[in-house]
């Protein structure tokens, strides 16, 4: 290591996480918009996930519920779309193109081929007659603005026409083209996720012709990306950013290089922040806690989580899919669990308790309590369950 590359310690990287993702009570937000840009992506495949994770950051959380649905569904100051690894997530609309162009059309050219080899396999209709369902789709969901995929099955009904796919398998299915269709053009970034068919806990959903963008290079797109999530995230390792992005090496590389990032020591090895951040980082003045949701940003924004996250609480912490559940935290470290039961009540348990006193024990209550007032009514379950989640919740 040259004498150029400071060493960044825990305690450091947790100051910053506290602080850059709006955690400490000083350092929360006044809206779903701010959340957002702070942490560049909310995971959106778990709807509730969204609202959770902006509740658990605004400095009011009462108004979570209006504001977020306001910014998603009204203002469209935020986009539910596809994104990194080929996961929905919900991006600051003006990340649009640069999702699209530097993540996006990757994955989206071979979508596309895998639902035409599918369809070839199975005889049925061929890239030509699709382009023609396709374009006779997004015509339909632009006249009516959002609508269900059975609302344009309706207009166009060449969208209900099925296929066989992988014949013969153990794990052979009917699909419809519909479905396999609109999830290619979310990749695409031809159509987005629009307003939820119940609450705003439902997973059924409209879909939304995307906002209109520019086209730009895949690089520059690239560099802007990892920019904004190493300025929101670092210091972070090749690995973090390989993980995050689900980009090949040499893009990160690359990337690294046109934004002149810069590398620290962790205790990890090389790690790199955005120029002008290497200098030291203060904690927030007062201790915090906080509650937050399955699939946080924040829980699952890195691949390398031993500085926040003791490797013993994995088994009971995520699926077997690698999806972390709820999760309890004090002054940057992930210390237990928490889950909602039927009668709306917030359960919580301590899995690691190291440091965690009374001071502790009665902050994350405060933050329960805090959950509960917002949430009212409604109830929340995991997409992805965990065992401590499942136990918790029984």
């Amino acid at each position: 290591m040259g004498d150029e590359e400071r060493y960044i310690g825990v305690a450091e990287r947790r100051a910053r996480l506290a602080l850059r993702h709006r955690l400490a009570g000083a350092a929360r937000a006044a809206s779903p918009e701010e959340v957002a840009d702070s942490l560049v992506a909310l995971h959106g495949s778990d709807p509730a996930t969204v609202y959770l994770a902006v509740g658990a950051r605004l400095a009011d959380p009462a108004g979570t519920v209006p504001e977020t649905g306001r910014a998603l569904y009204e203002d469209r100051t935020l986009v539910r779309m596809h994104g990194m690894r080929h996961t929905v997530f919900v991006f600051p609309t003006e990340l649009t193109a640069v999702v699209h162009a530097s993540t996006g059309l990757t994955v989206a050219a071979r979508e596309r081929a895998a639902l035409l080899k599918a369809m070839a396999k199975a005889g049925a209709p061929d890239a030509a007659w699709l382009k023609e369902v396709e374009e006779s789709a997004l015509a339909a969901l632009a006249r009516r603005g959002q609508a269900t995929a059975a609302e344009l099955a309706a207009d166009e009904p060449r969208l209900r026409e099925q296929f066989v796919y992988a014949a013969g398998k153990s794990y052979q299915g009917v699909h419809t083209v519909s479905t396999r269709l609109l999830k290619v053009l979310g990749v695409e970034g031809k159509v987005v996720r629009g307003r939820p068919l119940g609450s705003w806990t439902s997973s059924q959903f409209r879909w939304a012709v995307s906002p209109a963008h520019p086209e730009l290079n895949a690089a520059e797109a690239q560099a802007s990306l990892l920019g904004r999530w190493l300025a929101a995230c670092g210091p972070a390792t090749e690995a973090d950013l390989k993980w995050w992005t689900g980009w090949k090496v040499t893009d990160v590389r690359r990337a690294l290089a046109a934004i002149g990032a810069r590398p620290v020591c962790l205790d990890e090895g090389v790690g790199y922040v955005v120029d002008g951040d290497v200098d030291p980082v203060a904690g927030p003045a007062e201790p915090w806690a906080a509650l937050l949701p399955a699939l946080d940003p924040t829980a699952m924004g890195w691949q390398q989580r031993d500085w926040y996250l003791a490797p013993a609480l994995r088994p009971a912490l995520f699926d077997y899919s690698g999806n972390v559940g709820p999760t309890v935290w004090w002054n940057g470290r992930v210390v237990g669990a928490w889950a909602q039961r039927a009668d709306g009540e917030i359960v919580w348990r301590l899995l690691d308790t190291e440091g965690v006193g009374r001071e502790a024990e009665a902050a994350i209550a405060v933050e329960a309590e805090r959950v509960r007032g917002w949430v009212g009514a409604a109830r929340v379950t995991p997409r992805f369950r965990t065992p401590v989640e499942k136990e918790l919740a029984a």
